[in-house]
Parts: C-alpha cells; structure tokens; sequence
C-alpha cells in the first residue's frame, strides 16, 4: 500500500533513516507501487521496498549505524571523473 506520509512508513525504516531518506523512500515506494501495479501483482510490495532501498541508497550511505548524506553514497560505475567525449577529426 502506498504511504501517504513518513509516519505511515514501516517503524524500521522511521527508525533507522533520517527524515530526508525517509521523504526519498516513501516517494520511490510510492512510484513503484504505481508503476508496477498491473506488471508484478504478486511481488508488488517486495518490489517496491526494493525500489525504495536503492532510492536511498543512492544519495545516502550508512556511516557506522547513521545513515547519512553524501555525493558519494553509490560510486558511479566505478570511474573517479567524467568520461570524455571524442569528436571525430572532421568535426574540428
């Protein structure tokens, strides 16, 4: 079921996320209760919780038992900068 507002949310995860990850989880949850209502019915929840988890954990990463901001919560791809972009020769 989707949650109308962060105190609706399940007591874990008002528990252990701080009120902006919490607002990042309900809104993902929420997202994929609607997207895949009609496609997984039966992994409905299951899926959504996942959803919500990778939401958070996108911009937050746990600092010992604290989940907490940051740019590098999940790496991108592993690459330290942007990649270049090659223009061909004739582009110059």
């Amino acid at each position: 079921m989707p949650y109308a507002r962060n105190v609706d949310l399940p007591p874990a995860v008002r528990a252990h996320l701080p009120p902006a990850a919490q607002d990042i989880y309900r809104e993902a949850f929420n997202s994929a209760w609607r997207q895949y209502a009609r496609r997984e019915p039966e992994r409905l929840e299951e899926i959504a919780h996942r959803v919500a988890w990778a939401a958070v954990k996108r911009q937050f990463r746990k600092a010992g038992t604290e989940w907490v901001a940051g740019a590098d919560a999940i790496p991108a791809l592993g690459r330290t900068r942007p990649r270049r972009v090659r223009r061909p020769a004739h582009a110059l």
